[in-house]
């Protein structure tokens, strides 16, 4: 049966080539929609979505335990041969159907909307804990307008230091007992943090009220939310490199490894990365190119955005090595000088050797140089009496480098030691909340955009159902503001989307490719376009891209069942982190979560098959009813003109 052609531009009025309304489609069509006012508020939105909170902390951290300049060569390499393909891939297939992710993958084969709907019910989870960051961010936004700040000393019972705080540090105390006041495993619920509920819900209202007249009002926010970041972390990057230590971050950070390069682990890390980064397989990226008149230039759009990305992230970088040099530095620094005043005392009580003690000056501590001190301890520390420690800069910049722990401990710290940290530290969280909420609202449309393009009833109730959706989201993110509630942050973080986003991503990439025809679909982008993207594209993404996934997946489930997942736990007696594995009860929510969200697909394309047999089956019994009649007489019937409508349909018809 022949599918209802593509949309073209002569179903839309246009205006400067941008804005317009759609005219009234066939019934089995949704209702059109208004597009972007400009190609800048289209590029504010798509890099608002694709440069988040990954960026800033879980980028730096890849990059520096991987390599550096190696684990930077690796990503740009896997970028350009899996990243930008598929990019590009979901920008042209949301402009050329006009649809979010359910109507482009149903348009293509009514088996295949589960893949939109899985998207759906993927970014409603990611929605659901990515808020609670924001909350988090927001709680500390609150607590930066003070002097000093709150994690800048540990606080006093009496007239001791509170032991929990002594053992740890006043940035990982106030994080875990004050922000979280977290309890020592997944298995002990606590009580709500009202705090962070209150929090919450800001955030909640925020994005609803964003989100409240669709891309319309969204982008009005991005204006701010989507540069803002820029300006904060240049601010911070020329602040950073007059930091003492600053230039040692950053020379660690990209000193490269070469031999890291052998490791599949790096390979599977980077590829994720990259997978991520660009926000692949949410289904936001094809809601907001389905805003686009059908002749904009989305080819240039995928490189264009992915250069900005990646940019983006290397910018942070040099930002947070900066900062974590300087902080790092500084705890150095303390253990020379505290490793110095206990060899000058070992030594005036004539428990050390002459010939043992440094050839450097070393009776004022404070200006021993640390490679100097290095150098010495490596060869005579272990001679020594006492506790003599090594002072390594690059074991200090590794604590605390990671997702959380870096935006709300290793970063905190740094920054309680600027002058003026107050306004170091509202400038930071202001930042992490910008680039959370341009990413939620990207998170939001994948999951709206979809279903009102889909349902007619939705759609001619968005602002309710935007309304709703945030209800429902803010009531089961409490799950999140528990005393454990950072754990499930982690659960939902590491599993609840990784597999299933991959999996998504198959789906599509197997789809255009194989199913529909990646020949096929060069020549539509060719028709919507005016020119042909190269054939590269179509060995990419029928080759290059699908193995590359499957391998992404088949390397991650096999890792899940070899290694036990296991979560960072706070243990309160120690004052420190440890990894605790999930429990069995935890490992079914994983489980659950992950069937939940690819449940869609098989349900679908089962739907889908049941109805096409039941169609048949009715055919086949209306036709038998009746009986065929033979006549001598010979009516010939003429050819009907084709009317115009039918040869543009003829014509257009592209995913049939």
């Amino acid at each position: 049966m022949e599918k209802e052609p593509l949309p073209t531009d002569d179903d839309k009025t246009e205006v400067n080539g941008y804005t317009g309304e759609e005219s009234q489609q066939a019934s089995s069509e949704p209702p059109a929609r208004a597009g972007w006012n400009s190609k800048i508020e289209y590029f504010l939105a798509q890099v608002g979505f694709s440069v988040g909170l990954g960026n800033v902390w879980r980028f730096p951290y890849l990059c520096h335990q991987n390599g550096g300049g190696a684990f930077l060569l690796l990503y740009v390499m896997l970028m350009l041969v899996v990243g930008i393909p598929l990019f590009f891939l979901e920008l042209a297939a949301g402009q050329a159907i006009r649809q979010g992710s359910i109507g482009v993958w149903r348009y293509i084969s009514p088996r295949l909307a589960g893949i939109g709907y899985s998207s759906c019910v993927v970014c409603f989870f990611v929605a659901l804990y990515y808020n609670v960051i924001l909350a988090w961010s927001l709680f500390y936004l609150g607590n930066s307008f003070q002097h000093p700040l709150p994690w800048n000393q540990c606080p006093e019972q009496g007239n001791l230091t509170v032991k929990e705080c002594e053992k740890s540090s006043p940035t990982s105390y106030f994080w875990y007992r004050k922000a979280l006041n977290i309890t020592d495993s997944i298995d002990d619920t606590g009580s709500f943090n009202p705090y962070i509920v209150c929090c919450l819900l800001a955030a909640w209202t925020i994005v609803c009220l964003g989100m409240f007249k669709g891309i319309k009002t969204s982008v009005k926010v991005m204006y701010f939310s989507s540069i803002f970041p820029y300006v904060v972390l240049i601010c911070f990057l020329v602040r950073g490199l007059m930091l003492d230590g600053a230039l040692e971050g950053i020379s660690f950070m990209f000193y490269p490894k070469l031999e890291i390069w052998a490791d599949l682990q790096v390979w599977r890390q980077a590829a994720t990365q990259v997978f991520f980064a660009l926000g692949l397989g949410f289904g936001s990226i094809i809601a907001y190119s389905s805003y686009n008149p059908k002749n904009n230039n989305c080819h240039r759009d995928a490189f264009t955005v992915s250069a900005i990305n990646f940019l983006t992230s290397v910018l942070a970088t040099l930002v947070v090595f900066a900062v974590l040099g300087f902080r790092a530095k500084g705890k150095v620094m303390e253990c020379v000088v505290r490793n110095m005043n206990e060899l000058s005392e070992q030594f005036h009580s004539g428990h050390v050797d002459e010939n043992l003690m440094p050839n450097f000056n070393y009776s004022i501590p404070s200006s021993v140089h640390v490679q100097r001190y290095r150098a010495w301890f490596k060869e005579h520390g272990n001679n020594v009496p006492g506790n003599l420690t090594d002072c390594d800069l690059e074991q200090e910049m590794q604590k605390g480098v990671e997702g959380t722990g870096l935006a709300f401990i290793a970063f905190t710290e740094a920054m309680s030691l600027l002058p003026g940290s107050p306004f170091w530290s509202a400038l930071f969280f202001l930042m992490l909340l910008n680039l959370g909420l341009s990413t939620m609202f990207g998170t939001m449309e994948g999951i709206l955009a979809p279903l009102t393009d889909r349902f007619k009833t939705l759609a001619n109730n968005k602002t309710k159902l935007t309304i709703f959706s945030c209800i429902i989201g803010f009531l089961i993110g409490l799950l999140f503001t528990q005393r454990c509630g950072n754990y499930f942050v982690m659960m939902f973080d590491d599993y609840s989307a990784t597999l299933p986003l991959i999996i998504v991503v198959v789906f599509e990439t197997f789809s255009v490719s194989w199913l529909y025809g990646a020949d096929r679909f060069l020549d539509d982008i060719e028709a919507m376009l005016g020119w042909r993207p190269s054939v590269v594209y179509k060995y990419l993404w029928k080759y290059v891209c699908l193995l590359s996934m499957l391998g992404l997946l088949g390397a991650t489930t096999i890792r899940m069942f070899i290694k036990r997942p296991t979560y960072m736990a706070w243990n309160q007696a120690m004052a420190s982190e440890e990894h605790l594995p999930y429990p069995g009860w935890a490992l079914a929510v994983l489980a659950l979560l992950i069937i939940i969200a690819m449940m869609p697909v098989p349900v679908a394309l089962v739907h889908a098959v049941l109805k096409e047999t039941t169609k048949k089956i009715s055919r086949d019994t209306e036709n038998g009813e009746y009986s065929m009649v033979s006549t001598d007489d010979k009516c010939d019937t003429p050819v009907t003109e084709m009317t115009e409508v039918e040869q543009r349909s003829r014509t257009f018809a592209s995913f049939s």
